[in-house]
């Protein structure tokens, strides 16, 4: 059984147990947050497809807390004597467990 969803503007495919990564929002370490847009739903019944959303469908999940992406570093260098630039972002990231697909 899996589902994709829409969070963010991005499409995640899930499935029950899976741990993903999504943006980053305030939400307390154990607690649940649930997916409400869920764009398709297979299961042993079939394939639904939503228009645009599957009716009565959503997708509950477990945080497990705050994570940080990997740091990205820009360089800039220009050809005049003492140019240049360096500076790093690193984005973060709300860590969370798929516990069930119900629809």
């Amino acid at each position: 059984m899996y589902a994709i969803i829409e969070d963010s503007g991005m499409q995640l495919r899930v499935e029950e147990g899976q741990t993903l990564e999504v943006d980053l929002r305030p939400a307390e370490v154990g607690g649940a947050l649930t997916f409400d847009r869920v764009l398709l739903l297979a299961d042993e019944k079939g394939v639904r497809v939503g228009k645009p959303l599957v009716d009565g469908a959503k997708v509950t999940a477990e945080v497990l807390g705050p994570a940080k992406g990997p740091k990205l570093e820009v360089v800039k260098v220009r050809r005049r004597k003492n140019s240049r630039t360096h500076t790093g972002h690193r984005q973060g990231y709300l860590s969370v467990r798929v516990t069930s697909i119900e629809g």
